[in-house]
């Protein structure tokens, strides 16, 4: 007999995990060897516990970033798929060179050269997959899922937007093994995967990719033990956790 899955978690909310118990690392990258930093450690590890337990509380936050993000990824969709989005109001501006799109009251503007470059890209791919798997752990099973950017015959692709980049930036985030994991486990053995990433410069756009090939004997354990970490701290802090979705037996304690 089947059982339920004591806890579900999507895979970026264990990048929101990472940030937090790698809060030391992160500050001493940016403000390490500044005399005047505009935080202290301890402040910036308060923030970045906060926003995990935003994260995980799914408290809502506006961000231009984020929003640029999605209008990209729904423009990159309706591409592909030729459709007409539900989601936002999308126009071309040939004149322009630009695709624009308005998101949250927010228009945002993208060449046509970088959105077709993308679209004939992914002219294979399914859009916005959802994926799921269970992962056995020490405290119990966990559900893992997300929705997949791009899912091509032999790859899995996400999507990402910055502003600042340099090389292996996503290597700490965990979509190209939560996604590939799931899919595994469903009997799909896609194992390539790709951060497709495109830089705001003041003069445009710049595209790079970062690609990582998941080994499950290596990504599994890893996988296990950051998940279990997580699991801990949302047990020490079930107080604090006003989002009871991530529980699925809220009478489980550790």
């Amino acid at each position: 007999m089947s059982t339920q899955p004591k806890y579900q978690f999507y895979a970026t909310l264990l990048d929101a995990y990472e940030g937090y118990i790698h809060s030391s690392e992160i500050y001493r990258q940016y403000w390490g060897f500044s005399d005047d930093p505009p935080k202290s450690e301890e402040e910036f590890e308060q923030e970045q516990y906060q926003r995990l337990l935003d994260r995980i509380n799914r408290v809502p936050f506006d961000s231009e970033a984020a929003d640029r993000g999605t209008a990209f990824n729904e423009v990159i969709d309706c591409l592909i798929q030729n459709k007409k989005s539900d989601k936002m109001e999308i126009w071309s501006d040939r004149d322009a060179g630009m695709i624009a799109a308005c998101f949250n009251n927010r228009t945002f503007g993208f060449p046509i050269s970088l959105c077709k470059e993308f679209a004939t890209y992914y002219q294979d791919a399914i859009s916005q997959v959802l994926t799921e798997a269970i992962l056995p752990t020490r405290y119990g099973d966990v559900l893992l899922y997300g929705y997949i950017d791009e899912l091509m015959p032999l790859s899995v692709h996400d999507i990402k937007m910055t502003g600042k980049y340099s090389s292996g930036k996503f290597r700490e985030h965990w979509q190209h093994i939560v996604y590939p994991y799931c899919l595994n486990k469903s009997g799909n053995h896609i194992n390539d995967f790709e951060y497709n990433i495109v830089v705001i410069t003041k003069n445009g756009y710049n595209t790079y990719t970062e690609q990582y090939a998941y080994v499950p004997e290596r990504d599994i354990p890893e996988l296990t033990n950051h998940v279990e970490g997580l699991i801990r701290f949302l047990e020490q802090n079930r107080d604090k956790v006003t989002d009871k979705k991530i529980f699925n037996d809220l009478q489980t304690e550790i």
